[in-house]
């Protein structure tokens, strides 16, 4: 295992090298002694995964090969996150969530408890990218939710408690607690101001 800072790993953990622990954020290069991640026990990680310092995460958690979870992330007890999954940083995931594999979760998600998200299903926090670091805001997944297999979550959006996203799905609105989200609404528009600068 390669680590940097100072990491605390749980008793019961079954490492599959290679594994990388508390790798520095930008903002911690060149500095020593910094927290690095603090991992619950009976942790599985799998071949290829990288967890950044200021990580905290819970018991029994699982990786499959090759995922990165960015710095600032706080993960609940029994999580499991699918091969090459991506959490960008700066995230909330609860307890019991399931992020299937190629799952794209961006700086500033918000993810609640008992959630599943499918394969390939992208969250995103820049509505007219690329926009200044402060604009962006990341979805927020309520507890119990589904999010279905290459589904996209547009910035800022609330998925409410219990709600399903189906499969494909483009969700550019709030989605109301129990309701089913199904289809794109791709409708052409003008390009708004926003989306101009830089052009």
């Amino acid at each position: 295992m390669i680590e940097y800072g100072h990491n605390a790993l749980g008793e019961g953990a079954v490492i599959f090298e290679p594994v990388t622990l508390g790798f520095p954020s930008r903002d911690r290069i060149g500095e020593e002694g910094y927290p690095g991640a603090t991992i619950g026990r009976n942790a599985i990680l799998r071949s290829g995964t990288i967890i950044y310092c200021d990580v905290t995460i819970g018991e029994a958690f699982q990786t499959g090969h090759n995922v990165l979870i960015r710095e600032k992330t706080t993960i609940g007890d029994r999580v499991a996150i699918g091969t090459a999954a991506v959490i960008e940083g700066d995230c909330t995931i609860g307890d019991d969530v399931r992020l299937q594999s190629l799952v794209y979760i961006p700086t500033g998600a918000r993810i609640g408890n008992r959630v599943f998200v499918g394969p390939n299903a992208v969250l995103t926090n820049d509505r007219y990218p690329p926009g200044p670091h402060e604009s962006l805001r990341g979805p927020v997944i309520g507890d119990g939710a589904v999010v279905g297999a290459n589904a996209t979550i547009l910035p800022g959006v609330t998925v409410g408690e219990g709600a399903f996203v189906a499969a494909g799905a483009v969700v550019t609105k709030d989605v109301p607690p129990g309701a089913l989200a199904v289809g794109t609404p791709a409708r052409f528009r003008p390009l708004p101001p926003e989306a101009r600068r830089g052009r």
